[in-house]
C-alpha cells in the first residue's frame, strides 16, 4: 500500500496532479480544495490511499492525514465508493462532517454532489460515533476515570471494546453538541445514554 509520497508537482488540475518521485510520475486524484493549496513545481508531501479495482489502480491524495483517514472511513458506508467519498472530502472538512453527523444535519450533508437525502441519512446512521470533531471538547471525561468506568461497564455488559468506545464517543459528542457538560452527569446517567447509543 502506498500511503505517503514526497516529490515535485509536475502537472496540476482541480482533480488530479502528477507528482514526480525519484524520476517516476504518479497520477494522484485530488479534491479542488487540495489543488488550490498546491503550486506546480513545488515540493509537497501527499498522504495517499490506493484503491484497487479489477480494471484499475487509482491513487487518491490528501495534504492532511486526517482527510485521508476520513476518506477511508467514508468508504465503509454502504453505497459510498471512492469517487463519492472524494466528493464528500472535498466539500466538507473532517470537522465539518463530524459536526454534521453528530448533530444529524442532513441539509448540510445532502448538498454534497452524489449524496442526496437518503444517502445523507445513511451516512449519518453509519458514521455516528465513528468520527468526532477536534473542537468538540469533553472536559474531565474524554481521558478520565469516568470514561474508564463507562468502558468497563459496557464491556461487562457484552459490548466489545470498540463498540463501547464508539458508544461513549457518540454520547459525549451528543451531550457537548447539545450544550451539556458530561462531567456534571452521574456514571449511571452516562451509562444509560451510552447503552442507547450502542443500540442505534
Amino acid at each position: 500500500m502506498i500511503s505517503l509520497l514526497t516529490g515535485t508537482v509536475r502537472s496540476l488540475t482541480t482533480e488530479k496532479l502528477i507528482l514526480e518521485v525519484g524520476g517516476v510520475g504518479y497520477a494522484i486524484s485530488i479534491t479542488p480544495r487540495t489543488s488550490a493549496q498546491i503550486v506546480t513545481g513545488s515540493a509537497v508531501t501527499i498522504s495517499t490511499t490506493l484503491v484497487v479495482r479489477e480494471d484499475s489502480m487509482t491513487l487518491f491524495g490528501f495534504l492532511d492525514v486526517k482527510e485521508r483517514e476520513l476518506y477511508e472511513t467514508l468508504q465503509t458506508v454502504t453505497g459510498i465508493g471512492p469517487k463519492v467519498a472524494l466528493a464528500i472530502t472535498g466539500a466538507l472538512s473532517p470537522d465539518e462532517l463530524a459536526r454534521g453527523v453528530a448533530s444529524e444535519d442532513i441539509g448540510t450533508i445532502e448538498k454534497v454532489p452524489g449524496i442526496g437525502r437518503k444517502g445523507a441519512q445513511r451516512l449519518i446512521l453509519e458514521l455516528k460515533g465513528k468520527i468526532v470533531a477536534d473542537n468538540v471538547n469533553t472536559p474531565n471525561v474524554s481521558h478520565s476515570a469516568v470514561r474508564d468506568q463507562l468502558l468497563a461497564a459496557l464491556t461487562g455488559l457484552g459490548f466489545s471494546a470498540k463498540e463501547s468506545d464508539i458508544a461513549i464517543n457518540a454520547t459525549l459528542t451528543h451531550l457537548v453538541e447539545s450544550g451539556e457538560d458530561p462531567s456534571q452527569l452521574s456514571i449511571a446517567e452516562l451509562l444509560k445514554l451510552s447503552l442507547q447509543s450502542g443500540k442505534r
